[in-house]
């Protein structure tokens, strides 16, 4: 298969929020091979490989993605830019995607159009996302680079939020980068009470209703059905409004001002 393109899509069982999350079940199948589902139905030819760790801990997910006929690289637990970056180098990547495993109801649609994006404005680009600012719902994810852009961050992220979350190098060092970003074309508002990632109990409540009332009918569903049914039904938002938006960073206040503060080199 052609790696010129390889999305890596990053999981683990160890999650310290909701433990074993990616393997939960929805419609009898794990939440992580539903996302895998859906981000295979791209229009760009790609590679697509789960990246985990090497620990004992996620012997257990890497058999479960290789039994539903997905690629596994196993790499640091916490060093996430340097697994990102070796799995690049081993399937020979030249664009590498990243798009978290707490993100099981990204529309593959979003991700076409940021990798279109970065591709047609090539060399214009080093690193392309639909995250800075973000004006998809919470959960669409996508963030693109050159192999050579994800060597030099590689090379010289040194803070270990670079190193643990992979592409806030870039962030840092805008100076050293072309960066684009891809704003959503509905004409739609972002809507801050809209939180489609999975980080707690209550998301894969959420999660799991929309998959509930679209997915037998229709497994390859949109972002546009799943907002049509929050407009029908909107008490289903209720489910984990205390971590959207502003009340997500009031949650986790503490916790930021920590990483914030935090200039240790690794």
């Amino acid at each position: 298969m052609h790696n010129h393109i390889l999305i890596l899509v990053q999981a683990r069982m160890t999650s310290s929020r909701f433990p074993g999350k990616v393997l939960k079940d929805i419609q009898g199948k794990p939440i992580l091979i539903h996302q895998l589902d859906r981000i295979a139905q791209i229009k760009t030819h790609v590679k697509l490989v789960v990246i985990t760790s090497d620990q004992d801990s996620d012997d257990k997910l890497a058999q479960v993605v290789n039994e539903y006929g997905y690629d596994v690289f196993r790499g640091s637990m916490d060093d996430l830019l340097d697994r990102h970056y070796q799995a690049a180098l081993l399937y020979g990547a030249e664009i590498v995607v990243k798009i978290p495993s707490d993100c099981p109801l990204i529309d593959p649609k979003v991700i076409d159009q940021v990798l279109s994006y970065y591709i047609e404005n090539v060399p214009q680009f080093d690193f392309v996302s639909n995250l800075h600012p973000a004006t998809y719902p919470d959960g669409n994810d996508v963030e693109v680079m050159s192999f050579s852009a994800l060597k030099n961050a590689w090379k010289h992220a040194t803070k270990p939020l670079e190193r643990e979350h992979t592409t806030p190098y870039f962030w840092e060092n805008p100076e050293d980068f072309s960066i684009g970003n891809v704003l959503w074309e509905s004409g739609l508002k972002l809507d801050m009470s809209h939180r489609f990632t999975l980080d707690y109990p209550a998301d894969f409540e959420f999660i799991k209703e929309v998959y509930d009332r679209l997915y037998p009918t229709n497994e390859n569903f949109s972002l546009m059905d799943i907002l049509d049914v929050l407009d029908q039904e909107p008490e289903l938002m209720k489910l984990n409004e205390m971590y959207a938006g502003v009340n997500w960073y009031r949650h986790h206040l503490d916790e930021l001002k920590t990483i914030d503060s935090s200039q240790t080199k690794l």
